[in-house]
C-alpha cells in the first residue's frame, strides 16, 4: 500500500478512530480525498469475540465510512513510546504523504492512548528530518523523503477524561447514521455493560453541536494555532 493519502489518522485500537472521528471521515471522503485509518494495535483480546474478530468488525467499520485501514504490530494494553515504533509512523508518513494527520489525544486514563499521542507527534517530527542515513539506528528512514505534513489533529478519545474546550468542531449532522453503522460494526466491542457507550458517545457529539448550532459535531484540538486568510471562513453561529 504505496499510493498517496490526503489524511491519516492514527488511532490506539480498531474503534478509537471511528468513535472520535468516523463523521469527519466520512466527509472527508465524500469530498474527494483518500484517507488512511491506521490502528498501532489490534485491539486484541477482544471482550465479546475470539481472537481475530476484531479486526474483521474494523474492515466492516472502514469499509461502511469509505476510507483504508492498516492494522501494526503493536501489543494491546502495552503499547508504549519508543524510537522504533516513532520510526513506523514516520515511515508511513514518508510512505503516503498526506496534507493532513490526525491522532486521538489521551491523557493516561488508558496508557496505550497516551502512548498514541505522544508516539505520533514524534513520529510527524522525525517524518521531515534529513539525513536519517547519517545518524545511528535511522536506517529505516534514510532511503526515503522528508515529508513535512501540512497540519497535525487530535481528536478526542471518549474514554480519556472530557475536555473543557477544543479549537474547532466538524459539523457530522449528514454523515452521523454512518458513523453509528460505524461504531455498531464493533459488536465484539460494543456489548453487554459496554453497549450503552453507544448512547453516551452520542450524546456528547449532540452536545458538541449544541454548542455550535448544528445537530451532532465532532471536537477537534490542533497541535499549533490556526491560521486562516480571512474570518469569514467560519460559518456563523447564534450569539457571535
Amino acid at each position: 500500500m504505496e499510493m498517496p493519502f490526503d489524511v491519516i489518522a492514527f488511532g490506539a485500537h480498531p474503534d478509537d478512530l471511528e468513535v472520535s472521528m468516523g463523521g469527519t471521515a466520512a466527509k472527508l471522503v465524500a469530498a474527494g480525498l483518500r484517507v488512511l485509518f491506521v490502528d498501532l494495535t489490534d485491539g486484541e483480546p477482544a471482550r465479546y469475540a475470539s481472537r481475530g474478530v476484531r479486526r474483521e468488525h474494523a474492515a466492516r467499520a472502514a469499509k461502511i465510512l469509505g476510507v483504508e485501514r492498516l492494522i501494526l504490530d503493536e501489543c494491546d494494553r502495552l503499547l508504549q513510546d519508543s524510537v522504533q515504533i516513532r520510526f513506523s509512523v514516520a515511515q508511513l508518513i514518508r510512505t503516503h504523504r498526506p496534507r493532513l494527520v490526525f491522532a486521538t489525544q489521551g491523557d493516561g486514563v488508558h496508557p496505550d492512548h497516551r502512548a498514541l499521542t505522544d508516539i505520533v507527534v514524534a513520529g510527524v517530527f522525525y517524518a521531515r528530518l534529513p539525513k536519517w542515513e547519517q545518524v545511528e539506528g535511522g536506517a529505516l528512514l534514510g532511503g526515503s523523503d522528508p515529508h513535512e505534513i501540512e497540519r497535525l489533529f487530535f481528536s478526542r478519545c471518549r474514554m480519556e477524561r472530557p475536555w473543557t474546550q477544543f479549537d474547532f468542531s466538524v459539523d457530522v449532522s449528514g454523515v452521523y447514521e454512518r458513523k453509528l453503522q460505524a461504531i455498531a460494526a464493533y459488536e465484539s466491542v460494543f456489548q453487554g455493560e459496554q453497549a450503552s457507550l453507544v448512547e453516551r458517545y452520542r450524546a456528547e457529539d449532540q452536545y458538541v453541536g449544541s454548542l455550535v448550532g448544528v445537530q451532532y459535531a465532532e471536537p477537534f484540538r490542533a497541535r499549533t494555532p490556526l491560521l486562516v486568510d480571512t474570518p469569514l471562513v467560519f460559518r456563523g453561529v447564534r450569539f457571535g
